[in-house]
């Protein structure tokens, strides 16, 4: 896994890079988040998709809310960015078009809508 500081519009942004799911259960999202804050010193955090389980995607499973409601606690902006064109689920579709539509957690395509998106001048935390 890789952390890399980012600057744009004034705000840090720790941009986090993992080809194996390191983002599993609360437990290892609030490691990465703590690792975040105190490493990269930012409260916005861009991370590919393929660094969180599979289980994360199937809502009905709980785990996205969980490790989710952690982010918004801790008052951390998060994008997590990837291709979601082969998710079918209606649930999860609209959850990803929900929050995208909001200001704390995103759902972009690649790591540079996901930067745009946390430096947004409006909606920061």
């Amino acid at each position: 896994m890789n952390i890399e500081r980012r600057e744009k519009n004034g705000r840090t942004v720790a941009c986090v890079y993992s080809a194996v799911p390191v983002v599993c259960d609360v437990q290892s999202a609030l490691d990465l988040l703590m690792r975040v804050r105190y490493e990269a010193e930012s409260t916005c955090l861009c991370i590919n998709k393929e660094a969180f389980c599979q289980d994360f995607f199937v809502l009905s499973s709980g785990i996205a809310g969980e490790i989710l409601q952690k982010f918004v606690t801790y008052q951390t902006k998060l994008a997590i960015y990837g291709d979601y064109s082969r998710y079918t689920s209606k649930p999860l579709r609209d959850f990803i078009r929900e929050s995208n539509e909001g200001k704390q957690i995103f759902f972009p395509q690649s790591a540079d809508e996901a930067l745009e998106r946390l430096t947004e001048a409006d909606g920061q935390t």
